[in-house]
Parts: C-alpha cells; structure tokens; sequence
C-alpha cells in the first residue's frame, strides 16, 4: 500500500520524474542506489537478457522477473506488461490482477498485438481491452496505476500520430490512469499529445 501511494504520488505532483528500466535484481539495486524513485520492468530488457527478440517472453516471465525486481529494493515498480499475455480483455483483465500479486504497484497494456504482420489492435477491441484492465485494477483492494500505450509510433506507423492521440484520448475516457505513447522524438511533439488529454503522459 506504501508503494502503491507514493507511486500515484509520484505522478500527481508537478513536473515530470524519470523512471528507469531495470532488467534484473542487480540492475534494479543499482538503479535504486543512484537515487531514483520507481523501477519499471522493460520487456525488452528481459528478452535481450534472454538471448530473444522482443515481444518473445510469455507473461509468466514477464511476471517471475516483475517479481525479482520488486523484492530487490523499497521502491514501487511500474510492471511492463506487452499486451497483457493475449488478445482477449478479459486475459487481460487477469494479467493486471498477477502483477499485483508479483508486487507491482502499476502495470501498462499496450496495444501492441505482438504480430509484426498486424501489429495493432482494432480501434474498438484496443479500447475494450483497456477498458477491462481498469476494471481489474479498480477491483484491486490497494490500489493499482494502470497506463494505456498506444504503440503505432514504434511499430512502423510514424505517420499515425493522429489515430495515436485518438486512441490515447479514447483509453482516457475508459479510465486509464497514465497513458503513454513511444516513439514522441521531438519537443513540439510530446507537447500535442499532452494538449489533448488530461492525464499524466
């Protein structure tokens, strides 16, 4: 419960933090030692240490290292989900619950499908997803910060940034608590997508 508030603290005060991406225990000590405030597993930092491409760890390893990064120090840690273990909401409904119960204090869903043939979800099923993982964070009894992404920057859409900012405002509205969108590479930028919504990117 204590890592859980002062992560939603950390992104309701002013400004912004930086939020580092440990791959295993030792990386996570360091990093904790440097003076950061939170930890946030990188699934690619877990493949690359696995010897395997992106997206090609199952959610069950995605979830043991989760588990290993947030015994290893005190502070709270985000849990980089992918898409959650599955197509499906209701999968990924049950993704956000096991990452709480591996001692993340937050976790992210992407809409990502992992198929670089077609790599992103359907507008409607992206937003129902989203929708069903809020369900299961809001049912958590302490608390549990979800972030929506919305991937198309970084999987060979950089000219969507409009069905990005359509699809960051739509997870907004199914109650996402912070949203993110990859691939932001220049100042003017990041600054569009913050207009259009509310919460914290």
């Amino acid at each position: 419960e204590e890592k859980a508030a002062a992560f939603r603290a950390l992104h309701e005060r002013p400004g912004a933090f930086v939020i580092p991406n440990p791959w295993d225990v030792g990386s996570a000590r360091l990093l904790a030692s440097l003076g950061f405030e939170a930890l946030a597993t990188t699934s690619l930092g877990l493949a690359n240490m696995l010897g395997r491409p992106n997206s090609a760890v199952s959610l069950q390893e995605i979830l043991d290292n989760c588990r290993e990064i947030a015994a290893a120090t005190p502070l709270p840690v985000n849990a980089d989900l992918e898409n959650c273990g599955g197509d499906a909401p209701e999968v990924a409904a049950k993704a956000i619950a096991l990452a709480q119960a591996a001692g993340a204090s937050g976790g992210s869903i992407e809409d990502f499908t992992g198929d670089r043939g077609n790599p992103i979800y359907d507008f409607t099923l992206a937003v129902e997803r989203v929708q069903a993982a809020v369900e299961a964070a809001r049912a958590l009894k302490v608390p549990f910060l979800l972030t929506a992404r919305a991937e198309n920057l970084i999987v060979g859409y950089p000219d969507r940034l409009d069905d990005t900012i359509r699809r960051l405002q739509a997870y907004e509205a199914a109650g996402a608590d912070v949203l993110y969108a990859p691939g932001l590479r220049d100042i003017d930028t990041i600054r569009t997508v913050c207009s259009a919504v509310t919460k914290p990117v």
